[in-house]
């Protein structure tokens, strides 16, 4: 799928960067729910893919270090038992990010994805580009998982009129 890690680093940094004009609305616009968001607001936007890409740096960390990442092994539970506990998950996760302020809130979404970029760049891609189970799972808590919230996106810069 990829020839290289800077090709998959490239194709990320350009999904990732229409979530970006979160970071331009205001704190009022970041609060506001909506309907054709599943109720959510730009904040829950913002907490739902962070925590993922958060998962994400905490496994491109460990796997700097060594090729065995526990809390890829983590990640990996969760996925099996997605249908059970996915809702409960996210709406926890969404929780713990409400109680941030929001300039916290901001900070994380701003800094998480080049975080997990710059990991990347210094873990083996045998580790994680040339791995098909770590790149899956990769993909599907970054570019994929994007892709899955670009209507939400639209939806929140459009009640805002951007």
């Amino acid at each position: 799928m990829y020839a290289d890690g800077l090709s998959f680093l490239e194709e990320e940094r350009d999904e990732f960067r229409p979530f970006e004009a979160l970071l331009k609305l205001t704190d009022e616009q970041l609060e506001q729910p909506l309907d054709g968001a599943h109720g959510w607001t730009g904040r829950d936007l913002m907490a739902h893919l962070g925590v993922w890409i958060e998962w994400w740096l905490r496994i491109a960390r460990e796997l700097a270090v060594g090729p065995i990442s526990p809390a890829f092994g983590q990640l990996e539970a969760i996925g099996k038992d997605w249908e059970a506990q996915g809702d409960v998950l996210n709406a926890r996760y969404q929780a713990e990010w409400a109680a941030l302020p929001i300039d916290d809130v901001r900070s994380r979404f701003s800094t998480l994805p080049g975080e997990l970029r710059g990991y990347l760049t210094v873990v083996p891609e045998a580790r994680w580009l040339k791995d098909s189970s770590h790149l899956k799972s990769l993909l599907g808590n970054t570019t994929e998982h994007y892709a899955d919230h670009a209507d939400d996106l639209r939806a929140i810069l459009a009640a805002s009129g951007r």
